[in-house]
């Protein structure tokens, strides 16, 4: 689990290292980013490349040999897939950029499932996929509250290029799509009822955080909403957690 966490830490800081390289025009067009240490040339473009690309070596060489390969090749791919796909593909061409560019943040669950087990299961990819799901109505949620920086900067948002409508619509879209997927990952045996309790309960409030969003005027409501998705999957995955306790240390000592 150490293992796990420090490498998935040094993969994550690499990925954020070179898209902050690539994407230095951009975030000096942002008040949010526009003091970040590239742009300010504390940190020059060469260090970032090469931070970017050692971290993620080690990264590599951690998990192959602490862990085991396939995990170690899930990590790499999410650091490339957001590198090449999210940051130079899509962040400022398309409105799906975070929904497509998501899936490199919905790799992780699936590394430390593949730590543990070695394969590649039907449970990861839920994991894999409640993630992806919940990325859009997060990020979205956020990205109503900047949506003058995005328009400055010139990057293709969804609030900026749709307008803040559709946004809200798309955010209760994917909420009870991801509310759907966290009640199906209890049918694969691997949670039981204090997880599916827990996520029905957590998902209905994500829900009413959505349709109280989307019958507010503009964008008041978005705020809470970014907060309480933070919380709602730190509490999703503690959940699983507690689950697991219970259903594998109490049930087993009766």
């Amino acid at each position: 689990m150490v293992v796990v966490l420090v490498a998935g830490t040094l993969a994550s800081a690499g990925a954020n290292a070179l898209n902050q390289w690539f994407d230095r025009d951009i975030d000096e067009a942002m008040s949010r980013t526009r003091k970040r240490p590239v742009v300010v040339g504390t940190i020059p473009n060469s260090h970032a490349i090469a931070f970017g690309i050692c971290t993620n070596i080690v990264a590599f060489v951690m998990l192959t040999s602490m862990v085991n390969l396939l995990s170690a090749v899930l990590t790499l791919c999410a650091t490339l897939f957001y590198v090449l796909v999210y940051t130079m593909a899509l962040k400022r061409t398309s409105t799906q950029n975070i929904v497509i560019g998501g899936a490199a943040g919905a790799i992780p669950p699936a590394v430390g499932w593949v730590a543990v087990t070695g394969s590649l299961d039907l449970p990861a990819i839920y994991l894999f996929a409640i993630v992806f799901f919940w990325t859009p109505p997060h990020f979205w949620a956020l990205s109503l509250l900047l949506k003058d920086d995005y328009a400055s900067a010139k990057v293709p948002m969804l609030p900026v290029v749709a307008g803040v409508d559709v946004t809200k619509k798309s955010i209760l879209l994917y909420t009870l799509l991801m509310l759907a997927l966290t009640t199906m990952f209890a049918l694969t045996g691997a949670v039981g009822s204090v997880y599916l309790v827990s996520s029905v309960v957590l998902g209905v409030l994500f829900i009413y955080y959505a349709w109280r969003l989307m019958r507010r005027p503009d964008i008041e409501g978005a705020k809470p909403l970014y907060l309480y998705s933070l919380l709602y999957l730190a509490l999703l995955f503690l959940a699983i957690i507690a689950d697991s306790f219970f259903k594998v240390g109490w049930y087993s000592w009766i």
